[in-house]
């Protein structure tokens, strides 16, 4: 099985804590709050794949955390786990579900 080499930068990804998220009928719902209100114009729904990285960012990982992991559980390449989470997470970032934050530099990982 392949092994990603660590990245130079490591930058978290967090997710925004003004949405809501619910599995409902096994499918991942997420529903982002302005004002304490739900706005109902912009519901988004995670396939299999969305869903377990949207779940694992409940605790804030790395992009590279994140192929690894689909690495894992879907059994592909590096390239492809690789454009499918950047191809995710650039969707979430751009939602503005998911922000990036960088490490300390005096942090270790």
């Amino acid at each position: 099985m392949a092994t990603l080499a660590p990245s130079q930068t490591q930058a978290f990804l967090v997710r925004n804590p003004a949405t809501v998220s619910r599995v409902i009928a096994g499918e991942t719902l997420v529903v982002p709050i302005c004002a304490g209100i739900g706005d109902m114009e912009a519901v988004y729904t995670f396939n299999g794949l969305g869903a377990q990285l949207w779940h694992s960012l409940e605790q804030s990982k790395t992009e590279d955390d994140l192929i690894a992991l689909v690495m894992r559980d879907f059994n592909v390449t590096a390239e492809v786990a690789k454009g499918d989470v950047r191809a995710f997470l650039a969707d979430l970032k751009q939602t503005g579900l998911v922000t990036a934050a960088s490490l300390p530099e005096d942090v270790e990982i």
